[in-house]
């Protein structure tokens, strides 16, 4: 069903198919496909096995086939880790009525990750939070830095789960709360939040309805519900929100933006990071219009530069950062 589909798309050429990761092995060494689609589940070899020892020796854009479980979470949430560029959920149905369903998401998917930058696999760190060398400009920052009533919001698609962690691993305890729009299922979401608090020394979860946002904290939106910021006296809630997709995604960057733009102000930096297509480039305008200063992240760093790239165009930053670089300008600002 997944050939047909791709067959069916005028720009899209099928050049081969593998029941298992040893036949494809030998088929990327004789075909050399432009993108992979790899299914996490697969005989005599398991996906992220295979996936490891490509991205290691013969690094290109894969698109994994994942189902909506915890489990399917866990793993695609590795594989992305492990360097592939996107995924796409089987929905809980019948699997060809399914892909059936999601014949736009996987052929756009495959369009943009023809175009993605995939790098080699490095070796993993022994730590998942960086620890900084005493004197290091990290800890200058963190001694002096205090809690403020600022608030950073941030809007991410494909390639947003790695960049989220690595952005989040050196931003201290006392930094500014953190509200994040990311484009995942709510099968993945809690997997998501875990991988991110356990990557950072801030307290991460996923948003509830009526929660105080609090420094130090980062708030995830569930893949459900869009995700709001509201204000309350001189406070800043939470607000989950069950209404239509807005830009085809839930939660949408766009939703997320508007409502800091509306409720923050000027109390807000913007973090725009890598993604496919435009979903929170306007309302990251109202964002800068309101008083927020925003960073996109550049193209060099991003695997997209789709929502970055169009916040760029339509003029909503004030600085176009690689994603290393940052975390520390939200500190600077913040203080």
């Amino acid at each position: 069903m997944l050939t047909q589909i791709c067959n069916e798309a005028d720009d899209i050429e099928v050049v081969g198919t593998a029941g298992d990761p040893l036949i494809a092995r030998d088929k990327i060494k004789t075909l050399n496909p432009d993108v992979l689609t790899l299914d996490v589940e697969m005989p005599r070899m398991d996906g992220l096995t295979f996936l490891r020892n490509l991205m290691r020796l013969r690094p290109m854009p894969v698109v994994m086939i994942s189902t909506l479980t915890e489990k399917g979470a866990e793993v695609t949430l590795e594989a992305l880790a492990l360097g592939a560029v996107d995924f796409v959920a089987k929905p809980k149905v019948d699997v060809s009525q399914g892909l059936r369903a999601y014949a736009d998401e996987i052929v756009g998917k495959i369009r943009m990750a023809a175009q993605a930058k995939v790098k080699a696999l490095e070796t993993p760190k022994a730590q998942a939070i960086t620890r900084q060398p005493e004197g290091s400009a990290h800890t200058v920052m963190k001694k002096h830095f205090k809690t403020t009533h600022k608030i950073v919001a941030l809007g991410s698609s494909t390639g947003g789960t790695e960049a989220v962690k690595q952005l989040v691993r050196t931003l201290p305890r006392t930094a500014p709360a953190i509200v994040i729009a990311q484009h995942l299922p709510l099968a993945f979401s809690a997997s998501f939040a875990k991988h991110v608090n356990d990557a950072t020394e801030m307290a991460v979860a996923l948003a509830e309805d009526g929660q105080p946002i609090l420094p130090g904290h980062v708030y995830i939106a569930p893949g459900d519900r869009h995700f709001l910021v509201a204000r309350d006296g001189a406070r800043y809630m939470c607000r989950l929100d069950d209404g239509p997709p807005v830009n085809r995604h839930k939660p949408s960057v766009e939703v997320l933006f508007r409502s800091v733009a509306q409720n923050v102000g000027g109390n807000a930096i913007g973090v725009m990071l890598t993604g496919m297509g435009a979903d929170g480039a306007k309302a990251m305008v109202e964002m800068r219009d309101a008083g927020a200063v925003n960073i996109v992240q550049d193209e060099a760093s991003s695997v997209v530069w789709g929502m970055p790239g169009e916040a760029f165009r339509l003029g909503a930053a004030h600085h176009v950062l690689s994603l290393d670089k940052i975390a520390e300008k939200i500190l600077v600002l913040a203080e």
